[in-house]
C-alpha cells in the first residue's frame, strides 16, 4: 500500500508545482517580450540504503520555448522590437549581463535607459545614459540618436548603441530572475547582424487559450491523484481489520 500512497503523493505535489509553473505562463500572456516555461513529469527511483524499490513523481523544467512572439506597432520612440532572432542584453538583478527580448524602454529622471521592469539597458560600455533631449531616435541598428534639449531640428547627435546579441539558443536559460543567461556563464559580444524596429514591441509567445486548457488538465490529474491517495488510505485501513479478524 506504502508504494501506491507515496506515488500518488508525489504525484500530487508535483502537479501543484506543475500548475504553478503554467499559472506563471497565463498570468505573463500579456508581458512583453515573455517566453514560456515547459514543464514534464518523469518517475525517478528513491535511493538510498539497499535496492531502489520505489518511485516518486518529479516535474521539471526542461526548458523555455524560445520562440519569437507576435510584433505590434505602438507608435512609441522608445518601444523597440527585434527582427528576427536576437537578444538585448540588460544589466540582471545580481548585476551581472542578461539578455532578454522586452523593448518596452524607458528613461529614468537620472536619464538612464531602462525596460519596463526596471533594468538597465547596456550599450557599447554598460548601462546607457541618455541626456536631455526632445526627440530621440533608434536606428535599425541599435544606434541611439538625440536631438538635445532647446537646440534645433537639424542638430542630432549620437549617443550609443544598444548592445544586441546573437547566440545559440543551446547555450541559454531562464533563471529565477525570469532573464535569459548563458549556460556557460560567458559574456556574449555585440553582433551587428541584428537589426531592430522602432515604435514596435514584441508580445508574449504564451498561447492563452493552450494555457487554460493545461490547467484544466493539471486539475483533473490532481483530482486523480487524492482519489489514488484515498483509495490506497481505505485499502490500507481493511488490511488492518482483515489482520486483526485473522
Amino acid at each position: 500500500m506504502d508504494r501506491s500512497l507515496y506515488i500518488a503523493m508525489s504525484g500530487a505535489k508535483q502537479t501543484l508545482l506543475a500548475q504553478a509553473s503554467n499559472a506563471n505562463n497565463l498570468a505573463n500572456s500579456q508581458t512583453t517580450g515573455f517566453k514560456s516555461d515547459f514543464e514534464q513529469f518523469r518517475s525517478m527511483p528513491v535511493f538510498g540504503p539497499g535496492f531502489p524499490s520505489r518511485v516518486y513523481a518529479m516535474a521539471e523544467r526542461p526548458g523555455s520555448d524560445l520562440s519569437m512572439g507576435s510584433i505590434h506597432t505602438t507608435g512609441n520612440d522608445l518601444d523597440v522590437a527585434i527582427k528576427g532572432e536576437g537578444w538585448f542584453a540588460v544589466e540582471g538583478k545580481d548585476g551581472k549581463e542578461a539578455y532578454t527580448r522586452a523593448g518596452d524602454l524607458r528613461i529614468t529622471a537620472e536619464g538612464r535607459l531602462e525596460t519596463g521592469t526596471g533594468v538597465a539597458i547596456y550599450g557599447n560600455d554598460g548601462p546607457i545614459l541618455i541626456p536631455p533631449a526632445d526627440k530621440i531616435d533608434i536606428g535599425n541598428d541599435g544606434t541611439i540618436s538625440i536631438i538635445p534639449a532647446g537646440e534645433n531640428a537639424s542638430t542630432l547627435a549620437v549617443v550609443d548603441r544598444i548592445k544586441l546579441v546573437k547566440p545559440e539558443l543551446s547555450n541559454l536559460e531562464k533563471l529565477n530572475d525570469g532573464f535569459m543567461h548563458t549556460k556557460d556563464g560567458s559574456t556574449l559580444e555585440a553582433d551587428a547582424n541584428v537589426s531592430i524596429v522602432q515604435g514596435a514591441l514584441e508580445a508574449s509567445n504564451v498561447n492563452a487559450v493552450s494555457a487554460l486548457v493545461e490547467m484544466i488538465e493539471l486539475a483533473r490529474n490532481f483530482e486523480l491523484q487524492t482519489k489514488v491517495m484515498k483509495n490506497a488510505d481505505d485499502n490500507s485501513g481493511i488490511s488492518a481489520k482483515l489482520m486483526q479478524m485473522a
